[in-house]
């Protein structure tokens, strides 16, 4: 062991100070010989599901902040009609809401949006997003989500782990759990993120919770290295790694065999994938490959720019390339009324950010043949209510009784809109769809059942719907 660590005049001193940067770029040995088969006990093994899948992976379009369904989706001429007057008592008897108390925040709010019906399944989309409109056909929107939080980081949990406490397991963590992934050189849960700053609630979101760690998101940044350290520190060559590689792996892999702990193994196999990636990462988040008219497609300008468009070409990159839940979020879609955070400058500017990628998605999807088997998803934590929200310029408050989301691909049936919501759009009418739906439907059509997909902790057995009844959206299916 001495001889191993002094590689090139290292000593011990050398290695342990040096390793506590290099740590995330070090790879098992067998994976320095790239024809050796992936390891039978590797946790991202692609595995069996519970029933024939109509899906192998998942983009989830999260707009983190509540977009307002009322300006893009829920046609309702009735609140342009009673603009400024009160909402009738009934409506908001007995309920919460973030920031209202005074009686003057409860008037309804019309808009100047112009709605239009499009495509042959006459799906209404306001003028705000053109490029949505253009693929309402291939779409299928849900007007009638329900959840159960109102503040930012609770919701975001409750939608992306089915609780709005920490440390639950992610959407993403049990999809890979569940399923393993079919890419040998990419983390099988990657997350791409864009806006001003992170969303609220941070890793937890993306997280694995009580799962084994290797299973929790893996955010590539934009711009530098996809990951921190992911390359070797300076000086240090191919051959000396591979000795201090041999090393590890040996000291791992005694601990893994007396303990059978699974954080051993999932630290095994992130050096495997942290070797794999000094190659792989790099080349998936290079655009020089995409064509100009690809670019085009998506809006972007600049193909080394950070931006929501430039990660939905890379979440068809990774798609492509067999990784099974990719998530993008894009931050800063609160409106409540603020000078940046606004109906009339703010929400017309983060609809055009979007859109247009959105729809390319979609299209560059189904013309590389992938989107039968893709769930495109797209929506935020909750919605807007149709009452407004005065301060320096009008918004709308945080809305948890109905908002809208939208689904492509991977099995829903396209050009159809599922759910009713009343004259104002404050609750459905018919056909309810609670969080806990969508995450069973998602779970069904990547071949999970809900009810079966859990793991021990603490002597209960822990699902991503939870105990409270949850259905699969059989009508929304093909």
């Amino acid at each position: 062991m001495t001889d191993l660590l002094r590689l090139r005049g290292r000593t011990r001193r050398h290695f342990f100070r040096d390793c506590g940067v290099g740590l995330g770029t070090i790879a098992l040995s067998s994976l320095l010989a790239q024809d050796k088969p992936a390891s039978a006990t590797d946790p991202l093994a692609p595995k069996t599901p519970h029933h024939r899948p109509k899906a192998k992976s998942i983009i989830y379009l999260f707009m983190a902040g509540g977009p307002s369904q009322l300006e893009f989706f829920d046609h309702k001429p009735k609140l342009n009609e009673l603009n400024g007057q009160p909402i009738p008592a009934s409506f908001i008897e007995g309920k919460r809401f973030a920031f209202m108390g005074s009686s003057h925040r409860v008037n309804l709010l019309g808009h100047d949006k112009k709605f239009k019906q499009h495509g042959r399944s006459g799906a209404w989309v306001s003028d705000m997003l053109p490029y949505t409109a253009a693929i309402a056909d291939e779409l299928c929107f849900v007007k009638t989500c329900k959840t159960d939080l109102f503040n930012h980081a609770p919701a975001k949990l409750f939608m992306n782990t089915g609780s709005g406490l920490f440390g639950r397991p992610s959407m993403g963590a049990w999809m890979t759990y569940g399923l393993g992934s079919e890419c040998a050189d990419l983390p099988g849960f990657v997350v791409l993120q864009s806006g001003p700053r992170g969303p609220r609630g941070g890793a937890s979101l993306w997280g694995s919770g009580m799962l084994p760690s290797t299973y929790q998101g893996v955010p590539l940044r934009a711009q530098g290295e996809p990951i921190l350290n992911l390359t070797n520190p300076q000086g240090v060559a191919a051959a000396d790694q591979r000795k201090v590689i041999d090393a590890v792996r040996e000291l791992n892999a005694a601990r893994l065999a007396k303990t059978g702990d699974d954080e051993i193994s999932a630290r095994l196999n992130a050096y495997e994938m942290a070797y794999r990636m000094q190659t792989s990462a790099p080349a998936v988040m290079d655009l020089k490959g995409e064509s100009k008219a690809t670019l085009d497609l998506y809006g972007i300008k600049d193909p080394a720019e950070a931006s929501f468009a430039r990660n939905c070409l890379l979440a068809r990159r990774l798609v492509e390339r067999g990784v099974r839940f990719i998530q993008l979020y894009d931050t800063n879609w609160d409106h409540h009324g603020g000078v940046t955070e606004n109906l009339q400058k703010h929400l017309p500017m983060k609809a055009k950010d979007i859109d247009q990628a959105c729809a390319a998605l979609v299209r560059d999807l189904k013309s590389r043949g992938l989107l039968d088997d893709t769930i495109v998803v797209w929506g935020g934590e909750f919605g807007r209510t149709p009452m407004g929200e005065v301060r320096e310029f009008t918004g709308r408050n945080h809305h948890i009784d109905a908002f809208t989301m939208w689904f492509a691909g991977g099995g829903f049936r396209p050009g159809m809109t599922y759910g009713e919501t009343d004259e104002f759009g404050f609750g459905a009418v018919k056909d309810p769809v609670h969080v806990r739906d969508i995450h069973a439907t998602l779970l069904h059509q990547m071949g999970l059942n809900h009810e079966k997909l859990s793991v021990k902790s603490q002597g209960l057995d822990v699902r991503l719907t939870g105990v409270n009844p949850a259905k699969v959206l059989k009508p929304l299916l093909v």
